[in-house]
């Protein structure tokens, strides 16, 4: 058969070809005359969600304030949950943590992280299977009341008595126990969080390891032990804003990137251990940068009363953990 297309044919339609093009550049452009540009995609806005400690309300003396009125408080002032410190529980009952879950789950809020403590550095090795046995009860407590994460430390060599005196927090040292170094106190932190890790993994939960002064402040030293366990499902790092030795920025940039979880402090009133100043700007930016997407949780550490530094505190993480793009 012969091909019916004329050179004219052709012709017209390469013509109306090239000027589809140009219309529809046109369009785009709004190069036409009346055409209105198309809209550029609008920002994408990431606003973190933002839990309160019940350690803001009591720093561990005095009275304990009740966990049911932090739970109440927090969604009254407009948090997204509330971070348990395991020393704050009135009791540890399975129906008095039932009303807590539900109580946060009634009010719309999250329980993101369980606080708690335990100490490695002790040479004992009855002593450290003790805080193991303690921390497989608290992986245990924080599945009863549906949070995913438990806040973990590497403990204290306790050879600093009065830690709110002399340099202890302008320098972070802690000197080992006497016969012992550091690198004993790195060891036993991997076996022992290696053990809870392995019970934390049946169970679904996170264990997060904080810079929590002493060996912990040492940044180089927490990336190691980090790096050791990062295998496990299990292994997160808990990052405090307010838990280093002078400027906080450059061990941030350091840890962002592996963040699990994040405790940001804020002194009203003056700190209760010490002061420092923190640009939280500068450090939403940071955090900004290493793609976070978790929870914030406050610790207000300063000796301002909570009802009035706790919301003062909530709208300065906001501005700092809301990012545009």
């Amino acid at each position: 058969m012969e091909n019916s297309t004329t050179p004219e044919t052709s012709g017209s339609r390469r013509d109306w070809l090239k000027k589809s093009s140009l219309l529809g550049s046109a369009l785009l452009t709004g190069s036409l005359v009346g055409a209105k540009p198309v809209a550029a995609a609008p920002a994408v806005t990431r606003r973190l969600p933002i839990a309160v400690s019940t350690y803001s309300y009591w720093p561990l003396r005095g009275p304990k304030y009740p966990l049911a009125t932090v739970i109440e408080d927090a969604a009254r002032i407009g948090f997204d949950g509330v971070e348990i410190l395991h020393r704050s529980m009135e009791e540890e009952s399975v129906s008095y943590m039932n009303k807590l879950r539900r109580l946060a789950f009634d009010n719309g809020l999250s329980l993101p992280l369980l606080s708690i403590h335990q100490n490695f550095l002790q040479p004992d090795v009855a002593k450290r299977k003790t805080d193991i046995e303690h921390t497989y009860k608290c992986i245990n407590m924080a599945s009863q009341m549906g949070i995913p994460c438990v806040r973990m430390n590497t403990g204290s060599w306790g050879t600093v008595k009065n830690k709110r005196e002399g340099d202890y927090y302008k320098t972070g040292i802690e000197p080992p126990i006497e016969g012992y170094t550091d690198e004993d106190g790195i060891k036993w932190t991997i076996d022992g969080m290696g053990e809870c890790l392995a019970y934390a993994e049946k169970e679904g939960i996170v264990l997060a390891l904080e810079n929590h002064w002493g060996l912990s402040s040492n940044i180089d030293y927490l990336l190691r032990m980090y790096n050791a366990l990062k295998s496990s499902p299990s292994m997160g790092l808990n990052v405090d804003t307010g838990n280093f030795v002078g400027e906080p920025y450059a061990g941030l940039e350091k840890l962002a990137p592996y963040a699990t979880i994040v405790q940001a402090k804020t002194y009203y009133g003056g700190g209760t251990f010490y002061d420092k100043e923190m640009d939280y700007t500068r450090i939403g930016k940071i955090f900004q940068k290493a793609n976070y997407k978790g929870f914030v949780s406050l610790e207000m550490e300063g000796k301002e009363d909570a009802k009035t530094s706790v919301p003062k505190s909530l709208e300065l993480l906001r501005k700092a953990f809301t990012f545009t793009a």
